[in-house]
Formats: structure tokens, C-alpha cells, sequence
């Protein structure tokens, strides 16, 4: 069977689940375990394309239909060419779905077995997401990798909720899966669909989704619905049942996780792709990641340090001084934007390097317990 997305296993650390791969695309490989960005409405946030590539190093970027779908829209996607040529990023993209935003907007939409009905967050206007129509947007978007839509409950909810959620996405994932094999691709390029698995904090939810969903023979699979209010030991062990039972020659995919903590963790559980808006968020808050530890460059004892950013990092924004960081954020001067969010991307992007060099090298657990040691990462 020819795939659009293929994973190739490279090492394995005997102790932990944590594995190296390199994942191929239409639009290049992806050296695994990864970051991706995340570039919401077809932009990481103050950090052009150019400097997530020769910079940060990033593989592979994420956007999301919810907020392509809204705007551009996606008349202007398709007479673009996709979402490669409307954003000169040539390299790989994912989407999701939109499902975590449509049901994030709690009061302005409702949920059916057919679909989600939604009111835009921009003006009101009212929308429904089917499994069917998702698939056509981002077939309109033209990602590498294309997102299900599912149902993501709140960390708070029951069991019998959660077993409700999980089998409508399970549901949804086959909906998905026939209109794949109804449409074909529009820019000449492959595209592959990813279902979610489901299910809280509750192992054998995880386990019966697992199974419900294998025989899909899908390009990979993600993980959805942690990181939104539970424990982190919850869910790390959420993430170790779930790992445990999806194959082992596709890519594993935790949606919207997370710290730097969180990634070392779950990598050591066998994740291989990751995603989250911490890193460019934290930078607009005025926090930086670096190698000597997490810094507020807001403080005052900033003010005359001019040394660099992250002296541990190569790229050209981390040879900034701190003060000099500290004095266009106090000034609210966007180049600030512009640097903390490279240096954390940069950041992030060396994390998931070290692990698969400890992990191609066997020496991943004594890796691990460094990161553990270091001041910033907060295991």
C-alpha cells in the first residue's frame, strides 16, 4: 500500500517506550521525536517562515481549519494553491481539525451525531462541522496530514461521558475516513488522515478506542483530549496505555502537549509528534526558555545583563542580550515578539533534538535524568 506520510523506526531505547524515527512526507521528513509550531491561522505567531526553517530548525508546522475555514476561507485557499504556496512555507503541515476549538465555545454550540454547530467567535455567524466537511476543508487547505473531527471533553467529565465522546469520534473517524476515499487531493501532492483517539483519563476508554480505530490501517494516530485540566501523572499514564496499544510502525501524535517537562515524559512513553502554543505564547508574556532555565525578561535584574540570551544556542536571536530583550519588551516594541518567540521555538526544537540523540545513542534515561536536574524545565 502506498502511504502519503511514512514512519520509519530508527532507534529504541530498551528501558523507556521513547523511540527515534524519521517521518516522510510530500513536502520533506521530519526527524522524529518533534515540535510543530503552531501556526493557527497559517502564521507562527511573530516568526516568519524563513527563521522556522533556518533558525528554530522546525520540521514540520501545524495549522487549523476552525480558524483557516473562518478566514481566509477557503475560496482563497484553494485560488492560492494551498497552504503551502499562500504561506511560502515549503515544508511539511498538519492541520486539526477544529474540533478542540468548536468545543471550547461551550455556549455558542451544539453538539449532534451528525455534527458540530458552532457560532463564529468573530461575528456570530453560524457554521456546521461534519466529519465529511472537515475532510473537504483541509482537502481546500492542502496539509500533509489532515486531523478528524472529534469530540474532546473537559478533564471534569465522567466516565459515561467520556465513553459517550469517545465512541461519537470513533464514529466520526470512519465518517472521515470514507469521504477520504471519496475525494482525491487538489494540488498534486498525497495527503493523510490521522484519527483521534478519545477516551479522558479511563485506560480501557484509551484501550477500546485503540482498537476500534487500528483497523482504519491508518498513515498515524494522535492522541487527543489531555492536557485540558488533569493531572500530569494522570496524564502521562493516559499516554503510556495509549502507546502501548497502537502500532508500532506509525508515527504517535499527542495533540496540544505541552511543557518542556511534558514532551521529555511523553517522548519516554513513545510519542513521536507533538504540538503546543506554549512556546510562542510564553515569549509574548515576556518568559523565555532557555538552556540555563526559564527566565521572566521582564525583571529588573535584566536590566544591565549583556550577555547573551541563551549562550547554550547557535541561532542569530539568541545572541541578543538579555537587557537588551528586556528593554524592547518593557517598551512594547514587537521585535521582542519576534525574538523570544524564535529562542523559545529554538528552545523546544533542541529539546526534542537531544532526546532522539540520546535515544539513537543509548543513552536516553541518563538523558532524561539531566533534563530532571536542569533549572527551567520543572520535571
Amino acid at each position: 500500500m502506498t502511504r502519503a506520510v511514512r514512519y520509519t523506526p530508527v532507534a529504541k531505547c530498551p528501558e523507556t517506550g521513547a523511540r527515534a524515527g524519521v517521518l516522510e512526507t510530500p513536502h520533506g521528513t521530519v526527524d522524529t521525536p518533534a515540535f510543530m509550531p503552531v501556526g493557527t491561522i497559517g502564521s507562527v505567531k511573530a516568526v516568519a517562515p524563513r527563521a522556522l526553517r533556518d533558525e528554530v530548525g522546525a520540521g514540520m508546522i501545524l495549522g487549523n481549519t476552525y480558524h483557516l475555514y473562518l478566514r481566509p476561507g477557503r475560496e482563497v485557499l484553494r485560488a492560492a494553491g494551498g497552504i503551502h504556496r499562500f504561506t511560502r512555507w515549503d515544508g511539511p503541515v498538519l492541520t486539526d481539525s477544529g474540533g478542540f476549538q468548536v468545543f471550547s465555545l461551550a455556549g455558542l454550540r451544539t453538539l449532534t451525531d451528525d455534527g458540530a454547530t458552532f457560532r463564529s467567535h468573530l461575528d456570530g455567524s453560524t457554521h456546521t462541522f461534519t466529519p465529511e466537511l472537515v475532510v473537504d476543508l483541509q482537502r481546500d487547505i492542502g496539509s500533509d496530514v489532515m486531523m478528524v473531527l472529534d469530540e474532546c471533553p473537559p478533564a471534569t467529565v465522567d466516565e459515561a461521558e467520556a465513553r459517550r465522546a469517545s465512541e461519537r469520534t470513533i464514529r466520526w473517524a470512519h465518517r472521515a475516513f470514507a469521504r477520504l476515499s471519496e475525494t482525491e487531493p487538489l494540488y498534486g501532492q498525497p495527503q493523510s488522515l490521522f484519527p483521534i483517539v478519545q477516551g479522558a483519563i479511563f485506560p480501557e476508554l484509551r484501550r477500546a478506542g485503540v482498537r476500534a480505530l487500528v483497523d482504519l490501517d491508518a498513515d498515524g494516530y494522535a492522541i487527543g483530549g489531555l492536557s485540558v485540566g488533569e493531572e500530569a501523572a494522570a496524564m502521562y499514564a493516559t499516554v503510556e496505555v495509549t502507546t502501548a496499544e497502537l502500532p508500532t510502525d506509525r508515527p504517535r501524535y499527542l495533540m496540544g502537549v505541552g511543557t518542556p517537562a511534558d514532551l521529555i515524559e511523553c517522548v519516554a512513553r513513545g510519542v513521536d509528534m507533538f504540538d503546543c502554543v506554549m512556546p510562542t505564547r510564553n515569549a509574548r508574556n515576556g518568559t523565555v526558555f532557555t538552556t540555563e532555565g526559564r527566565i521572566n525578561i521582564k525583571g529588573a535584574k535584566w536590566r544591565a545583563d549583556f550577555g547573551p540570551l541563551d549562550p547554550g544556542l547557535t541561532h542569530y536571536h539568541a545572541s541578543f542580550s538579555k537587557a537588551y530583550l528586556r528593554h524592547l519588551t518593557i517598551a512594547d516594541e514587537p521585535l521582542f515578539m519576534e525574538i523570544a518567540s524564535v529562542q523559545n521555538l529554538a528552545f523546544y526544537a533542541a529539546v526534542m533534538a537531544g532526546a532522539r540523540q540520546a535515544i539513537i545513542d543509548g543513552r536516553f534515561p541518563a538523558w532524561r535524568r539531566e533534563w530532571t536536574l536542569r533549572a527551567g524545565v520543572r520535571l
